[in-house]
């Protein structure tokens, strides 16, 4: 089910950072942007890259990113059905904001280790 999001995010210069998270939060979203940024992919190859992750989750997640407008969802009218999955133009506009995220993370993997090792 998807999340109640705020109606208008005019109510301060930060809401326009409220309005671009609430567009990628979620535990997989920006892994999936992330993948998407090489090439098409089908639902499981997705999830061959997200072990981790359930089918409804990832289901779930794909929904949300296609109704954001973020990827496009392709079927093809074959047996067994064929869906791919790829970023839209909107979404291909955030590959510098995942870039960015992903230059971060590798840089600071030390805060990963020491919160996942703290009491």
């Amino acid at each position: 089910m998807p999340r109640k999001r705020h109606r208008s995010y005019d109510c301060s210069p930060g809401c326009a950072v409220e309005a671009t998270l609430s567009m990628i939060d979620g535990k997989w979203k920006g892994v999936i942007l992330y993948h998407l940024l090489e090439n098409t992919l089908r639902f499981n190859e997705i999830r061959r890259k997200l072990p981790n992750v359930t089918q409804r989750m990832l289901t779930n997640q794909l929904r949300e990113l296609e109704s954001d407008g973020l990827i496009v969802r392709t079927v093809f009218p074959q047996v067994p059905p064929r869906v791919d999955y790829a970023l839209s133009e909107q979404g291909r506009t955030l590959q510098p904001v995942i870039q960015s995220l992903k230059s971060w993370g590798d840089g600071n993997m030390h805060l990963f280790k020491m919160a996942v090792d703290a009491p």
